[in-house]
Parts: structure tokens; C-alpha cells; sequence
């Protein structure tokens, strides 16, 4: 399953929800949370279980729920209005630590078994950086975790748990805080064997802008972004996906090892390349590492 984008659409909004269906996405995140009123859950629950079942299903998109936290009595509602076949996944807010994935994962047990489906169907993208508590926690993730597909962090929710007035510095650039835990998902990703998926621009009118961000975010090891608007799903498939020059170049790379057996290091394109370079170009090209 592919993850470069995953849109947002708030799932008490059936306009919303089918016009991500043509935006390009790889996910449509169909929202129970944030930008639901608390007036509409029931609502929105009852649209987006009717949305998976019928339009959902068909799409090209995984279609994942953003259900409400563990904690907020709402949870094991939403679990079971969406549980269903067309379900890809669960984006699970106000992760605590990994313990949070396996205790949502026991829940999709049960809730697969009574709808018929195998059991791992439904797959699990944690937001993992949004409390005090969960900054405390990230070295949960330290090894794989059943049903886990990515990993990805928030910065508004954390600067509201801390009291901060904002979460970027004067020169616009993010607090130290804030970059550290985009890279702590990055190493929990990496720990756990899932893609890591970069937070929000929420500037969705500014392109050049969230362009720049994605590059920036692709080189230090991000594989997709979250996505707020449709306007913004282009750019961003656009900046996760690798280009016709690096790909030629890691096939090269690739080839020159096959080629070579034995070798430990070679010189391709003016450069020495080893054992690291060859496993990134087998990432580029969507091989295994090994």
C-alpha cells in the first residue's frame, strides 16, 4: 500500500468525502475527529461507515478513519461503525506509546471476525507525537508491530498539550521541540519497519511553499505527507515520487552490484558507492532492501 499522500476529509461532509475520491490521493483519511463538532459524531460515524460501504469501496484510494482517542469514550463506537470490508485502515490520534497500536489492534480482532474479514485486514498509521506523554514514549516503537503501516507525527496538538503560543520560531522554521519529534518519527518508522509520513502545511494556497517543504522532507527520509485540501495532493505526489534521473541512476547502481557479486564498493557516476547506497537504490526502485 502506498502512503506519499493521505488527504483529510471530514466525514460529516458527503461532498467532501467523494471529491477526495478524484483527487489523486494514495488515502483518503475520512475524519471522526478534529473537524467533526462533537453535535455531529453520531452523524458522522453513520456517513462514514455508509461512505466505505458504498463509493469507498470501489476507489482507487485506501480508504483509512481517523476515529476519535482511545480515551474519549467515542472510540470503541467508531471502531465498530467502520470496521468493514473497504476499510484499509485506521489513523489512531493521541497515540500515547506502541501500546496504544496493540490495544487498537485487539479491537480489530474482534471486530474483523464479526464482518468475515482476514484477520490483519485493517492496518494502523498512528499519530504519534501530539501529547507530553507521547514525546516521553517514542522509544516504544522500537520494533515491528503488528498491523502498524506508518508512523506520522503533529505539531498543532503537541504546542496545545505544552501551552506553547506557537510552534515555529521567528524565522518560521519549527521549534526545537517540534523538530525533534518529526525526527523521532523518523527513527521510530525506521525502528519499526513502516514508512514514516510527514505532518501537515497548512498553507494549503501556498504550492511553492509545501513543494520546498516535501523535497526538504523526502531527503531526510519521509516517505508521504498529510494533506488537508485536494489542491494539495499533486504537489505532493509529485514531490514523493522519485524522478526519471533517479532512477536511471539506481537501477545503475543496482545493475554495477549484481554485476559485481563480490564487491563490497564500486565507482559508478564519478562516485563511490557501498552497501548503504545499494539498499536506498532498491528503495527508490520499490524493491526489496535485500
Amino acid at each position: 500500500m502506498r502512503l506519499r499522500s493521505m488527504l483529510f476529509v471530514p466525514a460529516d461532509s458527503e461532498r467532501k468525502m467523494t471529491k477526495g475520491l478524484t483527487s489523486g490521493a494514495d488515502a483518503l483519511i475520512v475524519d471522526l475527529e478534529d473537524s467533526v463538532a462533537p453535535t455531529n459524531k453520531v452523524l458522522a460515524r453513520q456517513m462514514a461507515a455508509a461512505f466505505i460501504a458504498g463509493p469507498g469501496r470501489q476507489s482507487a484510494a485506501a480508504i483509512f478513519v481517523r476515529i476519535n482517542p482511545l480515551d474519549s469514550g467515542l472510540a470503541l463506537d467508531d471502531l465498530a461503525a467502520v470496521v468493514q470490508p473497504g476499510l484499509a485502515g485506521i489513523v489512531l490520534p493521541k497515540t500515547l506509546s506502541a501500546d496504544c497500536v496493540r490495544r487498537t489492534g485487539y479491537y480489530l480482532d474482534a471486530l474483523e471476525a464479526r464482518q468475515g474479514m482476514a484477520p490483519g485486514s485493517v492496518t494502523i498509521v498512528p499519530v504519534a507525537t501530539e501529547t507530553a506523554q507521547a514525546m516521553l514514549n517514542m522509544q516504544s516503537f522500537n520494533a515491528p508491530v503488528a498491523r502498524l503501516a506508518g508512523i506520522t507525527w503533529g505539531a498543532e496538538d503537541l504546542s496545545a498539550a505544552i501551552g506553547a503560543v506557537s510552534n515555529r520560531d521567528e524565522d518560521g522554521q519549527y521549534a526545537p521541540l517540534y523538530a525533534w519529534a518529526g525526527a523521532m518519527c523518523l527513527v521510530a518508522a525506521a525502528s519499526t519497519g513502516v514508512v514514516a509520513i510527514d505532518t501537515l502545511y497548512a498553507d494549503f494556497r501556498d504550492t511553492e511553499g509545501l513543494l520546498r517543504a516535501c523535497r526538504n522532507a523526502r531527503r531526510r527520509g519521509y516517505s508521504g505527507r498529510i494533506a488537508i485540501h485536494p489542491d494539495q495532493v499533486h504537489t505532493i505526489n509529485e514531490a514523493f515520487s522519485p524522478s526519471a534521473e533517479e532512477l536511471a541512476h539506481a537501477q545503475r547502481v543496482v545493475d554495477a552490484f549484481a554485476a559485481n557479486p563480490g564487491a563490497g564498493t564500486l565507482g559508478i557516476d564519478g562516485m563511490m558507492v557501498d552497501m548503504p547506497h545499494l539498499k536506498q537504490a532498491r528503495r527508490t526502485l520499490g524493491l526489496p532492501p535485500d
